[in-house]
């Protein structure tokens, strides 16, 4: 295969380069950490008062790691390091408490940003003679702007689609035959389903790629995805609080995805304990930015759950990878003392070819026990009038369930396209329990 690089010299530089490019870097963001309010306090308690006192990157693990709430009660400018008629752009993400995390923007930390999507879009075979059909959110959400900007970065028409109308969508992928989608993983099944009921042959249509991200997903959602609209699909993984899309993405080998370490150091950590998880176990990521003056955050605790390979990529590309992710520390249920991921349920129900697209977790309360119930739908090929293999079905997916997550679920079976579809990111669990359970 003829691997593509945006910045070879970067992507393929020594590890021990690298690693010093780092730790320059991570010298820099300091200088900058010390301009902002939060971290001048946080940092002078930690015996750091300039950016001379980190010697090694080892002294990262000085740090205190820096959590959601305390962006939350650093707002609105309490982590701003420059000064505010210096900000160009800010983007924002709300929470249960109706408190935003409220990341800004430089206009070199918006060069930087769309420098490393164009790295990670040029880096799945893509180039200036692709049509680009961005269909996720704008506005202050990253995921749309973000890639919208890497894609301008490598000269391919970019299409502003926006989220949902899925007929809309169609129109525009037939006008100006787009070769390349953006959407979360939930809406490229939803457009499956949405294809056949159009009347939409694939033929039609243009598509090579996708890059799905937003949310969690599992390998089996991928394939299905790769084998019913016939793309190949790209894992990306990014948050608001690192810049947004860009912190990691699949190479075209399609295994685990390149962090930029020249713009984020990554570590892993037992999310009970905040000690280093050994070469190879899943923890929780830890993610410190290197590529951002106008906010910077150090050790952030994403809640992420995954692991690194050990192995060098085949690319020849020298930034470690990470697997998916695989759930998030704080999204685990725990139905009658036993921890469930919704991502273990979306594994099992994915690599079943009778079930559908679309499908809901619901936790609520049955006297004082938790009940589950999985709500999914059926393909088109199965007829809902027909009760002998939809039992079958049903039996199928509680006995596998429950070798998988050892509860005994309940499995309601609902007829394709009837489960709700979100534009954002899909809701996949319910949970009605009282919340002090």
């Amino acid at each position: 295969m003829n691997y593509q690089y945006w910045d070879p010299q970067i992507e393929k530089m020594p590890r021990a380069e690298l690693e010093a490019l780092q730790l320059q870097k991570l010298k820099t963001e300091i200088r900058w950490a010390l301009r902002a309010p939060f971290y001048k306090e946080r940092l002078s308690k930690a015996g750091i008062s300039c950016h001379d006192d980190i010697k090694s990157l080892d002294d990262l693990k000085r740090f205190p790691f820096t959590t959601k709430n305390d962006l939350r009660d650093g707002f609105p400018y309490g982590f701003l390091s420059i000064p505010k008629e210096d900000v160009v752009r800010l983007h924002a993400s709300s929470g249960t408490t109706g408190i935003p995390t409220t990341i800004y923007f430089s206009r070199d930390d918006i060069k930087r940003w769309a420098g490393y999507m164009a790295r990670c879009i040029y880096g799945t075979g893509c180039d200036k003679n692709d049509v680009f059909q961005n269909m996720i959110t704008y506005g202050l959400f990253t995921g749309g702007l973000g890639l919208h900007q890497g894609g301008e970065e490598v000269g391919m028409l970019v299409i502003p689609a926006g989220a949902g109308n899925t007929a809309r969508q169609f129109k525009m992928m037939q006008d100006y035959g787009t070769t390349v989608l953006h959407a979360t993983p939930s809406f490229l099944l939803h457009l499956e389903t949405k294809m056949k009921e159009a009347g939409v042959q694939r033929e039609s249509l243009s598509l090579k790629r996708a890059f799905a991200g937003a949310e969690p997903y599992s390998e089996d959602t991928r394939r299905r995805i790769e084998s019913l609209l016939k793309i190949d699909v790209y894992n990306s993984y990014g948050l608001s609080e690192m810049n947004g899309p860009g912190v990691a993405f699949e190479c075209q080998c399609k295994e685990g995805l390149h962090i930029w370490e020249d713009g984020y150091i990554a570590e892993i950590v037992n999310p009970d304990t905040l000690e280093p998880v050994k070469e190879g176990e899943t923890g929780e990521l830890i993610l410190t930015i290197l590529c951002r003056e106008a906010t910077p955050i150090l050790r952030y605790r994403t809640r992420d759950l995954t692991s690194f390979y050990n192995e060098p990529c085949k690319c020849g590309r020298t930034h470690r990878r990470m697997r998916r992710i695989t759930g998030r520390s704080d999204d685990m249920l725990i139905i009658n003392g036993v921890n469930v991921f919704p991502s273990q349920i979306e594994e099992v129900i994915m690599s079943m070819k009778e079930v559908g697209n679309n499908y809901l977790i619901v936790v609520e309360k049955d006297g004082a026990l938790d009940r589950l119930t999985v709500k999914t739908e059926v393909s088109t090929e199965i007829f809902m009038d027909d009760s002998r293999p939809l039992n079958a079905l049903k039996e199928k997916i509680k006995e596998t369930l429950q070798a998988s997550i050892s509860i005994n679920p309940k499995v309601e079976l609902h007829e394709s396209g009837s489960l709700p579809i979100s534009e954002g990111k899909a809701v996949r669990v319910k949970d009605t329990r009282p919340k002090d359970v």
